[in-house]
């Protein structure tokens, strides 16, 4: 949190310098360094988009790490941020092969896609922090959670789903702005892999 702080309030006095050094360009980018898959896990895009990942990080993230110890914590998080970035990119990957060949066949528009995506900065703990709900909604499936609006209550796994299912729906219909849906579901996916593994190996609590 503290980290996180900090580089927003660097980012407020120094402009576009810490977006174009340290957010997450694609890879094919003159703008991407290979740190950025781990540097653009400490920014985000002002002070709401902090506020709701460190309010979800301390609700969380306390309650796991009391159970995993700091170390697991700390490994879990940043192997769901990393693969939140992995995934994101991929979709890009993806964005942008299928617009090189809307180019190739004479679409001009085309370009300024391929052109969007190589100039577009992704920041945000958003992929790890959904990592942090589906391990909540795995370890503790049956906990009834509480949204103030819509004032609902639901048993975590079920919330788990949901978001996750309104995560991929949103990014298969591109929309929600500029919101990387395809990095919360990369979170989410890369979450499951390893607890998952750490359940098969017996290591889920130590």
């Amino acid at each position: 949190m503290i980290i996180n702080v900090v580089v927003l309030l660097l980012t407020t006095f120094s402009g576009d310098f810490m977006y174009r050094t340290f957010a997450l360009f694609y890879f094919e980018s003159e703008l991407f360094h290979p740190y950025q898959f781990i540097s653009h896990m400490f920014m985000h895009g002002g002070f709401w988009h902090l506020f709701f990942n460190m309010y979800t990080l301390v609700i969380f993230g306390s309650l796991l790490e009391n159970v995993w110890g700091s170390k697991k914590f700390f490994l879990y998080y940043m192997v769901t941020g990393l693969g939140a970035a992995l995934l994101h990119s991929l979709v890009q990957f993806i964005e942008v092969q299928h617009l090189q060949n809307l180019w190739e066949a004479g679409n001009v528009a085309a370009q300024h896609g391929i052109r969007r995506v190589f100039l577009t900065p992704t920041v945000g703990a958003s992929g790890a922090i959904y990592g942090l709900l589906l391990a909540y909604g795995m370890l503790f499936p049956n906990n009834v959670m509480g949204l103030i609006f819509p004032p609902i209550q639901l048993k975590a796994k079920y919330f788990v789903l949901i978001f996750g299912a309104l995560e991929f729906v949103l990014g298969i219909s591109n929309s929600g702005g500029n919101v990387a849906h395809f990095a919360h579901l990369g979170g989410m996916l890369f979450g499951i892999f390893l607890i998952l593994y750490w359940k098969k190996k017996g290591r889920m609590y130590y």
